[in-house]
């Protein structure tokens, strides 16, 4: 009697982990076919690798013409607003050095007709090495407002290459770092942590 209940015992265990077996190994299969399909549906851009530098040289050609291509349309007001603006000051003290410097020549030639003397001949209201130091301060400022224009200029070209670069970051799920929990079966406990995934 003893032997036979040993032996139900013994068979019915058997059935018991034969049967486990059999689930896991299906719930297994139903997780592999799940991930497939989720990996499947994944769409992925193609990454066009000259798309920086037609960006660049649309700026380059035509300022403002990299970010129309980027989709970034709100940065042309920018673009334009700053290259315009040193545009804008470079004239200016253009013609402000050339008042001073077209004074200074009619001094020299000994006229005193020039904008910069007073009403009463004989009193300049600016004197000649007063005339000397505004042509220096503006071919100084002249200069200086130059620089600014192509440093917008080539900002502009640098925005539209660099716009482009981030267009194409990549924040698909073959590249990504995310918290993992999984239940651990052979510890009978949690794992928790962070997974990082590099698929190429």
């Amino acid at each position: 009697m003893l032997n036979k209940q040993r032996h139900s015992i013994l068979i019915f265990f058997l059935i018991s982990c034969i049967g486990f077996s059999q689930t896991e190994t299906d719930s297994t299969k139903t997780e592999i076919s799940t991930n497939l399909v989720v990996i499947d549906s994944v769409v992925k851009k193609p990454i066009d690798a000259l798309s920086p530098s037609k960006a660049a040289f649309y700026s380059a050609v035509l300022p403002g013409l990299g970010q129309a291509y980027n989709k970034k349309y709100w940065k042309i007001p920018i673009v334009y607003a700053a290259i315009g603006t040193g545009v804008y000051f470079y004239i200016q003290n253009d013609k402000d050095y050339d008042r001073y410097r077209d004074a200074y020549k009619r001094r020299l030639a000994g006229f005193t007709d020039d904008e910069f003397y007073g009403p009463t001949p004989g009193s300049p209201r600016v004197t000649s090495d007063g005339l000397i130091r505004a042509q220096q301060t503006l071919k100084r400022n002249k200069e200086l407002s130059l620089l600014v224009t192509i440093g917008f200029y080539a900002l502009n070209i640098i925005d539209a290459n660099v716009d482009a670069h981030l267009l194409q970051y990549n924040v698909d799920e073959n590249l990504a770092v995310r918290p993992h929990f999984q239940y651990n079966e052979w510890e009978n406990s949690s794992d928790l942590g962070l997974t990082l995934n590099f698929k190429f």
